[in-house]
């Protein structure tokens, strides 16, 4: 038996307006028969496509993917009204990308680097907080979120964290600044832009300065890592930062990096939710993004 394209339409009327009543206020019916539609597209399909919370309906792994494909639907039946003007978006398939308001943008692009330019795929980003992006990835409005932290686990936990990158700390100066086999002692000498409290890099920029028993001169503190970089191009002073964030004006002698300081690392991480339906193209993108296996060095033999 063939989809029954008015089922769909209900069912999106109800996901677009988040609720039984609402939607059939929209569609003009009454509560009971928008219930009985979605019921029989349920039936259907063989999935529930929403579950109650309490007093709202939101959609589940697969209500969120026929909401997807209704949508596409839809569209392309707009476009052809409108006699095909504008971009096929049907035709596109689309990836959603969430990641930390304060995560670097090298980093970002880095990650999409293999999806880009590409005319088949839609990209979708979206930032915010770790609250926000976990609520979105647990609804599956996105499908990966990008961070440099791990949210809390419980027994309720249903999502997976990849390491895509693990990076050293460094100092990171003016163009003038020499690079140092111990840049740490310079931390007691220089104007230093760190992150601020809430940042893991800060506490342990903090336990090191401690341990070495120095003073910094602190003159920032930003927990934005576009406005870090800024203030270090600006010569504000010495900024404690991945180099990936600053990677450009590296390359451009706009900074200079002094060496990474012992025993600070940051760690980039890609957490995807546990789905039955993932998204081919995360797959393809988790691929090109694992982390390359370092090879071993052959070992020394005494003679």
């Amino acid at each position: 038996m063939s989809l029954n394209l008015h089922h769909l339409r209900y069912f999106h009327a109800i996901a677009q307006a988040g609720g039984l009543v609402k939607a059939a206020e929209r569609l003009n019916v009454s509560p009971s028969a928008v219930s009985v539609q979605l019921q029989a597209l349920e039936a259907h399909l063989g999935h529930n496509l929403f579950e109650r919370r309490g007093r709202q309906l939101v959609l589940t792994e697969a209500g969120q993917m026929a909401f997807e494909r209704a949508a596409a639907i839809f569209d392309a039946a707009d476009e052809l009204q409108s006699t095909l003007k504008g971009l096929d978006r049907a035709k596109r398939a689309a990836v959603r990308i969430g990641a930390l308001a304060t995560l670097s943008r090298n980093f970002q692009i880095g990650f999409l680097k293999p999806l880009l330019r590409r005319d088949d795929v839609r990209i979708v980003l979206r930032s915010g907080s770790m609250r926000e992006l976990m609520h979105m990835l647990d609804a599956h409005h996105i499908d990966v979120l990008l961070s440099n932290t791990l949210p809390p686990r419980d027994e309720t936990t249903t999502w997976t964290a990849h390491v895509i990158s693990d990076q050293p700390i460094s100092l990171i100066g003016p163009p003038t600044a020499k690079r140092s086999k111990t840049p740490a002692s310079l931390l007691a000498t220089v104007p230093l832009i760190v992150p601020t409290l809430e940042n893991h890099i800060r506490g342990e920029f903090d336990a090191l300065a401690e341990r070495l028993g120095v003073t910094p001169h602190i003159v920032a503190e930003v927990d934005d890592m576009a406005l870090l970089r800024l203030l270090a191009r600006e010569g504000l002073g010495y900024a404690i930062v991945p180099p990936i964030v600053v990677r450009d004006e590296l390359e451009a002698n706009l900074l200079r990096e002094c060496g990474p300081l012992p025993g600070l690392r940051e760690t980039f991480y890609a957490i995807t939710p546990t789905r039955r339906f993932p998204n081919a193209l995360l797959k393809d993108l988790m691929q090109a993004n694992a982390p390359r296996a370092q090879p071993r060095r052959p070992r020394k033999h005494g003679g």
